[in-house]
C-alpha cells in the first residue's frame, strides 16, 4: 500500500479546526487540540471518508491507540465494516493482555491489547491522532504483529515531523493528512 494523496481542500479543512495551544501542556510546547475537527461533523466526516478510501480494501481490522485513536478507529471500523481493536494504556484492560513497553522522550510507557482480540493473519490498519515521536506507534504495530496481525499502515490526523517520528517506523507506509 502506498500513501494516498490527500485531496484538494482537505487538508486546509482540518488546518483551520486544528488549534494551536502554545506552552502547553508545558513551556515550549504546541499543543494541537483536535477538539475543534470532531465538532464539526462536516470536516470529521470527510476525514474518516479519506480514511476510508485510504484503507478500504486493504485492512479487515482497525486498530485504535488510547485514546484519541479510538475516535478515529471506531467511525473508520464502522464505515468499512471491519473488526475493531482497541489498543490500551497499560492495567485498563483485564488479563490476558500482551504488553508491550517502550520509551518515550522523557520516560517509559506501556501498551496492552486483549489476547484474541486480533486474529492471527489479520490485515490491520493502525490509527491515532498524531504521530510524533513514533515510541507508540512502533510499540503498536510490534504488539499487533506479536499477536499474529499483519500492519498495513498507519493513519493520523497530525504528523509533527521536527520529532522524526517516521524514524521509528521504518518500512511501514505511513498516511498522514497534516504536517506541523
Amino acid at each position: 500500500m502506498s500513501p494516498l494523496p490527500v485531496p484538494p481542500g482537505l487538508e486546509e479543512l482540518v488546518r483551520a479546526r486544528v488549534r494551536s495551544v502554545p506552552d502547553y501542556p508545558e513551556a515550549g510546547i504546541v499543543f494541537r487540540d483536535i477538539t475543534p475537527l470532531l465538532a464539526d461533523g462536516t470536516a470529521f466526516s470527510a476525514v474518516i471518508g479519506h480514511l476510508a478510501d485510504t484503507f478500504g480494501g486493504e485492512v479487515d481490522t482497525v486498530a485504535g491507540v488510547e485514546a484519541r485513536g479510538f475516535l478515529l478507529a471506531a467511525p473508520l471500523a464502522a464505515v468499512l465494516g471491519c473488526s475493531l481493536v482497541a489498543v490500551r494504556k497499560a492495567g485498563k484492560l483485564p488479563p490476558p493482555v500482551l504488553r508491550a513497553d517502550y520509551e518515550l522522550e522523557y520516560a517509559s510507557a506501556s501498551i496492552e491489547l486483549s489476547e484474541g482480540a486480533v486474529r492471527p493473519g489479520a490485515r490491520v490498519a493502525v490509527l491515532d491522532d498524531v504521530l510524533a515521536t513514533g515510541g507508540t506507534a512502533a510499540a503498536t504495530c510490534g504488539l499487533l504483529e506479536r499477536a499474529g496481525a499483519t500492519v498495513t499502515g498507519l493513519g493520523f490526523l497530525i504528523e509533527l515531523v521536527a520529532l522524526h517520528g517516521r524514524e521509528q517506523l521504518p518500512g511501514r507506509v505511513v498516511h498522514p493528512l497534516v504536517t506541523y
